[in-house]
């Protein structure tokens, strides 16, 4: 067991070095790419200054923020299968009992009756 509990350890400073790694690449391509871009493009089309590398990793936290949101998972967009009020996918009357599908089958078929709509 002991063996078994060192090896998870060992496994998640594996895991967690990888995600430092990939972390720092990805904050260094993206400052790149984001003040290459900028100083590539809207100096010339717009007359805007030329940037520098920690102002392209601002921006790409900026954008991070303002259109990609902070949250991690179960933020924003990852409710998993229930939706945004808590409820499962489906017809609306999945949640309900069979008593309560009964009494709206019966004001359903008594408001046809009187010629109302529902």
């Amino acid at each position: 067991m002991q063996e078994r509990t060192q090896f998870n350890i060992a496994k998640g400073i594996r895991i967690g070095i990888m995600v430092a790694i990939g972390l720092t690449l990805f904050v260094l391509v993206g400052g790149f790419v984001v003040s290459g871009l900028w100083n590539w493009l809207l100096p010339e089309l717009f007359g805007w200054p030329q940037i520098s590398f920690w102002q392209g990793i601002g921006l790409l936290a900026l954008s991070r923020i303002l259109f990609g949101g902070v949250g991690g998972p179960g933020g924003p967009g990852r409710r998993g299968p229930k939706g945004k009020h808590g409820r499962t996918w489906g017809p609306p009357w999945a949640d309900l009992s069979a008593e309560e599908r009964e009494q709206i089958k019966q004001q359903i078929a008594q408001a046809k009756d009187e010629g109302k709509t529902m």
